[in-house]
């Protein structure tokens, strides 16, 4: 869900003092007790530079200074500690201040500082506290010598051909008791991929030995046999039990029971799944070894049919006898088969405002093969009063869809059998048929049908690609009568032509994307999206071998209709970098590029492959459809006004028609850079965070336009045409998902020329109040007020 809102600047300076109050507050130590200090710094003395940052770490939660936010919402809302909001003052405590300090001096004995020793020392000062821990290190001890003693020859031989590929342990290394548990739970994994199902971490166990004088440690890694035998057992999977409660999570009533094969016996008590939608993606046949990934693999899979809501690992039993076999139970629980979610967004910009309602009903399991069904409606409406005099229904345009869609969890290609793929991810193959009608009173109304298959499947953990071997797109205009004779006495015939006429194409779509799976994470990746999309060749093709009819345009056609050939890539590059904790900078390019050649030129392809931009995850300070192409200025383009609404000139009429639908472009770089940031960890159950952005971009035409001066794209001229805001946000995380609340202003606004582009700088006393500027825009554009902010309410993040 997402809103765009335009505040009232009353609402702004209340926002500003609740912020200045938070920021500056009352004292830290207001409530504090005269016997009471407050832990504002902790400085770490003696450490090297390697384990400075993670030795203050070791000193006690309670104990460690406290972000001045969070504090601030404790005093704030908690009333006295009643709510858990913030975070309850750190009040120096001696006792925890003595522990820390052993804390600290065990982790650098662990590093290989041996002899190391922290002293600890306390500085009050008008009631706050600086902790200082001194350490001092001593020589650093280093690996002399590595052995192993293993009882069992088979592990030993394990152990010895995977130990180059884990061991952070090696002789002339240094002594580090993490890298020991490090190494012992890389080779338990080891063996529990092996067979070893019986194997624990507790067979592991160390003996070292250290000269102190000469600063060395001998260590010798040892597994001994279980009590009582004399190796250690290699279990394989003997026969699967597979229990289908029912959505309540009861097992009582009827069940569907079947013995699928040797090794599967299905009991279904929902009776709602055929067999094979469960067994299809339990990954541990009869006589395999027993595998720890392929038992985490069998439940993430389950998982990921989104069909379950309870799917536990796979539990084990031992065969009585001697075999060293292994019986395996899957006990999973389904989701209700039916859900409908109702979805709605607001909008409000000055004159402007509107809603967005969608409903999305899903059957989780058609044909009883965990199949998904999903049916979408979506109604958006737009009001807009600074046109009422023009259109007196108010109503600038509706956007009325309507969708659905089949996804299957595996690939089905007719003919051809294709193996259960499931490694990394389910893959999908996705049936869909969507219908689309946009309405614009006294302008124009558009239909699109759309039907294809799409195929999406992982390549590996972070590469995921989706193709769309065939889409049949079909759209169709209907310009009012009045508005296409004033289209073609302006000589707009672009307009004319391309949200007006029939037009078809049948295209395929291939998508690669790398590092989706990080993108919740803070660590440093980089992000990649890239797509493709070619339509009509098949189409001219046939045309040219049938050497079908043209229309009045010059254009082939197939049916009487003509058809639309194009290519069409974009892409999505993000750099995320960590800056320590869960701050992190990200930058963004979004460039994109769309061809009509062939049997296509400007204003013979499909209207809704343009480019737009403005919007919550883009231009952040401008409405969806309102910035561009280019330079384009639509008050000196469409004439001056009349100044008297209930007179509109030609210009006005044309103005008000052609909103939202005359700033798109074939040509599209958007950029984003943007700093997030914790502020809390705590704000009524949600962690509070903020963000600090700069938006700068455009779209472009892609030929110079007669009718759309300075709209193409240049080179020499990008600077000039590009578009740029900057702004702040907050973040409400509440794991599941992120409320968002972004304000963009307009920096640079590039309809206008020369100094007057830089809006926020020229015209900086008008951000809030009405002024000459604002007054000059609102005589030249119909009507229309010229908003500097904007603000953005949405769920998720914008990228």
């Amino acid at each position: 869900m997402k809103a765009y809102i335009q505040p009232i600047s009353s609402r702004l300076a209340i926002l500003s003092i609740l912020l200045l109050f938070i920021g500056s507050g009352c004292s830290l130590t207001r409530r504090l007790k005269d016997n009471e200090a407050l832990v504002r710094k902790i400085e770490i003395k003696g450490v090297d530079k390697e384990f400075a940052e993670a030795a203050v770490l070791y000193v006690d939660k309670g104990q460690q200074p406290n972000n001045v936010i969070n504090l601030q919402f404790y005093y704030l809302f908690s009333k006295n500690g009643k709510r858990d909001i913030g975070e309850p003052p750190a009040i120096l405590d001696s006792g925890l201040v003595e522990f820390s300090r052993l804390q600290i001096e065990r982790f650098l004995q662990n590093k290989g500082y041996l002899k190391a020793k922290v002293a600890d020392s306390i500085l009050v000062k008008k009631k706050k506290a600086t902790l200082i821990f001194s350490a001092t290190e001593g020589p650093l001890f280093r690996i002399r010598k590595l052995e192993d003693s293993i009882a069992d020859p088979l592990v030993r031989d394990l152990y010895r051909v995977n130990r180059p590929r884990f061991s952070h342990v090696q002789p002339g290394g240094r002594f580090d008791t993490d890298s020991l548990a490090y190494d012992r739970d890389e080779f338990y994994l080891v063996m529990k991929r092996n067979g070893y199902y019986d194997f624990y971490r507790q067979y592991i166990n160390y003996q070292y030995d250290s000269t102190f004088r000469s600063s060395v440690v001998d260590i010798k890694m040892i597994i001994d046999n279980p009590p009582g035998r004399s190796a250690h057992p290699i279990y394989t999977i003997n026969n699967t039990l597979v229990t289908v409660t029912k959505s309540n999570g009861r097992t009582t009533g009827k069940a569907d029971t079947l013995q699928v094969d040797s090794q599967f016996r299905y009991v279904d008590y929902s009776g709602r799944f055929k067999p094979h939608a469960v067994i299809n993606y339990v990954f541990q046949k009869k006589g395999d070894r027993y595998d720890i990934d392929k038992q985490t693999l069998t439940t993430s899979r389950l998982s990921e049919l989104n069909v379950f809501r309870n799917v536990p690992n796979p539990t084990y039993t031992k065969l009585a006898d001697s075999t060293n076999r292994l019986n395996t139970r899957i006990d999973i629980t389904p989701l209700k088969q039916f859900s409908d979610r109702v979805e709605g967004e607001f909008l409000f910009n000055g004159g402007r405002f509107g809603y967005n309602l969608g409903n999305t009903f899903t059957n989780r399991n058609v044909f009883k093969n965990a199949a998904i069904l999903q049916i979408k409606t979506n109604w958006s409406v737009l009001f807009d009063n600074n046109s009422s005099t023009i259109n007196h229904a108010a109503i600038q345009n509706q956007d009325l869809r309507l969708g659905a869609s089949i996804i299957y969890p595996r690939l089905i290609v007719p003919g051809v059998t294709l193996p259960i793929f499931g490694k990394y991810s389910v893959p999908h193959t996705t049936l869909s048929s969507n219908y689309q009608l946009f309405y614009q009173k006294g302008l124009v109304s558009r239909e699109s049908f759309t039907n294809s298959i799409t195929y999406d499947f992982y390549e590996t953990s972070h590469k995921l690609h989706i193709f769309t071997p065939i889409s049949f797109e079909y759209s169709r205009g209907r310009i009012d009568t009045a508005a296409q004779r004033e289209l073609i006495e302006k000589n707009l015939y672009a307009y004319s032509y391309l949200i007006g006429r029939t037009i078809f194409s049948i295209g395929s779509q291939y998508t690669y994307q790398l590092n989706t799976d990080r993108l919740n994470t803070f660590g440093n990746f980089t992000y990649f999206r890239g797509s493709i999309d070619i339509g009509g060749n098949s189409l001219s093709l046939v045309s040219n071998i049938l050497k079908t009819k043209r229309d009045t345009a010059g254009n082939r056609t197939i049916f009487g209709y003509p058809f639309a050939q194009y290519a069409k890539v974009e892409t999505d590059l993000r750099i995320y970098r960590s800056l320590g904790g869960e701050r992190q900078f990200i930058f963004r390019i979004n460039p994109g590029i769309g061809v009509p050649y062939g049997n296509s030129d400007d204003q013979h392809w499909i209207f809704e492959k343009e480019f737009y931009a403005g919007g919550a995850n883009d231009m952040r300070a401008w409405l969806p459809r309102t910035l561009g192409p280019g330079q384009f200025n639509r008050a000196k383009f469409y004439g001056p006004s009349s100044g008297d609404p209930l007179h509109p000139s030609s210009g006005d009429l044309l103005r008000a028609k052609l909103k939202y639908l005359d700033e798109y472009g074939e040509i599209k770089i958007i950029t984003n850079a943007e700093y997030r940031y914790k502020l809390a960890d705590n704000f009524f159950g949600a962690k509070l965070k903020g963000a600090v952005f700069v938006d700068a971009g455009n779209v472009w035409r892609l030929h110079k336009q007669p009718d759309q001066p300075n709209s193409e794209f240049r080179l020499n001229n990008i600077l000039q045409s590009t578009a740029m805001d900057i702004g702040t946000g907050l973040r409400f995380d509440l794991s599941f998902f992120v409320f968002r609340l972004d304000a963009a202003f307009k920096f640079k606004d590039p309809q206008f020329t020369g100094a007057d582009s830089w809006v926020l700088v020229h015209h900086f006393s008008e951000l809030f109040t009405p002024g000459e500027f604002k007054a000059r825009y609102k005589a030249a554009n119909t009507g229309d007020s010229y908003n500097f902010m904007q603000l953005n309410f949405g769920v998720g993040m914008p990228f």
